[in-house]
């Protein structure tokens, strides 16, 4: 084991058995560390997400101005700069996170000062003139290198925009609105399928007024935010790896307490009871507009059958395919994945490592420009697991290896402290061998 790259083994599990309580859901972190930065006032987070993706989030602000603190009680207390930054004489490090350079780039346009977002190797090869257009069409001033990261900001006085995606993009989305807060006038963003929608209400529990329709958010500025006190939910992104490793087994018993059931999120739940899997939600109530509940998860004796996952359904479930697709060779007809071309420009090429990964494994698999093809009834075995430095290929892979014959090594494991630092050893406590 090198210092630089962690390798993790993998054995076969009996069944999923066991009650956890997850980490705060990254996005949300990701928001209400940008908002309450942001905001007047001094905000208080609980179960703030513990990935270095949201740390990115708070090193940034802090830098921008704020103040953060880790409390005795573990909860994150940020004293806000009042809607207008420090500008900063050194680049901004997003780190591996993509939420926080798209995103920060919206609240930086408007402001004064010219600002450098630099990320990761990973980072600096996803594209970013999904957010540069459209807030060029709001007057700033953004340069790109190659369409990529290092950016540079200008910021300068923007006008509003009405703006429609090109693709659905919940990052995009928060990036133009971020930019419409403080932007005299009415911005609307459009789009064809609708996105998660953290941000609207993170916003709006910030105090902030926006409008929304079937197919668009509007945003009227400048406004205000004010300061909040809030409780993360768990987060459903990564509830999804034990849910899916869950489901595997016909014996098992897993309950995951306190976690986020955004209805934009949530549709991973409808896939995996058309799967087979016997889920019941319990204890539901809300929290800052965010619905929040504990999920109880067996399968049914006869194990998984087979689904189809295309148009709006790939892009709401966009960071759980892959996970979904590892655990395909297990059902009895099969996964198959369209419309989720999205995933070659993720931390990797989600669709390239899946295919390569399972069939190291021994499954049969047919990669598409857009998707996967993952036949049922198949019998997989331990392999070197490549997870191309991508926390979620990393995860996804630890579960099919739970199904395996004989042991799987995850390498590069160190990845899944990018969003879920906790994983392997939660995945140990559940996990009946």
């Amino acid at each position: 084991m090198s210092t630089a790259t962690q390798e993790r083994i993998i054995r076969p599990a009996r069944n999923i058995l066991g009650t956890l309580r997850l980490p705060g859901d990254k996005s949300i972190s990701h928001r209400y560390a940008m908002l309450g930065a942001f905001a007047d006032g001094t905000s208080r987070f609980s179960n703030f997400s513990t990935g270095a993706d949201c740390a990115s989030t708070l090193s940034c602000m802090q830098a921008l101005g704020a103040r953060v603190r880790k409390l005795n009680d573990g909860r994150i207390e940020i004293d806000g700069v009042g809607g207008h930054v420090t500008p900063v004489d050194h680049p901004l490090d997003c780190g591996n996170s993509g939420s926080t350079m798209r995103m920060i780039s919206g609240l930086l346009a408007p402001q004064q000062g010219t600002f450098t977002l630099i990320g990761d190797e990973s980072l600096s090869r996803r594209p970013m003139e999904r957010v540069r257009k459209p807030l060029a069409e709001m007057g700033a001033s953004i340069t790109l290198t190659d369409g990529h990261a290092p950016i540079t900001i200008k910021g300068t006085q923007l006008r509003a925009l009405d703006y429609t995606t090109p693709v659905p993009s919940a990052q995009v989305k928060s990036c133009i609105l971020l930019a419409g807060l403080q932007t005299a006038g009415s911005t609307t963003v459009r789009e064809s399928l609708r996105t998660r929608d953290h941000s609207e209400l993170a916003l709006r529990a910030f105090g902030a007024e926006l409008t929304r329709a079937i197919d668009s958010v509007t945003i009227n500025g400048p406004q205000t935010l004010r300061a909040i006190e809030a409780a993360v939910p768990g987060d459903l992104s990564s509830a999804a790896f034990f849910l899916c490793a869950a489901a595997l087994f016909p014996g098992s018993g897993l309950i995951l307490d306190g976690i986020g059931l955004n209805p934009t999120r949530a549709t991973l739940l409808d896939v995996l009871t058309a799967l087979g899997a016997r889920i019941a939600v319990l204890q539901l109530q809300e929290s800052h507009s965010e619905l929040v509940g504990t999920v109880q998860i067996t399968t049914d004796p006869q194990g998984l059958g087979s689904t189809t996952i295309s148009g709006a359904l790939a892009a709401q479930l966009i960071d759980e395919l892959p996970v979904l697709a590892a655990i395909g060779p297990f059902t009895s007809g099969g996964i198959r994945v369209r419309d989720a071309k999205e995933l070659r420009v993720k931390e990797s090429d989600r669709i390239a490592l899946v295919a390569r990964n399972l069939r190291a494994m021994g499954a049969e698999v047919e990669e598409f420009e857009d998707g996967l093809d993952v036949p049922g009834g198949q019998r997989l075995h331990g392999a070197v697991i490549d997870s191309g430095g991508d926390h979620r290929i990393a995860m996804a892979f630890s579960v099919a290896a739970l199904r395996a014959e004989g042991e799987t090594l995850i390498q590069g494991a160190e990845s899944a402290a990018i969003s879920f630092p906790e994983f392997f050893d939660l995945l140990d406590l559940v996990a009946e061998r």
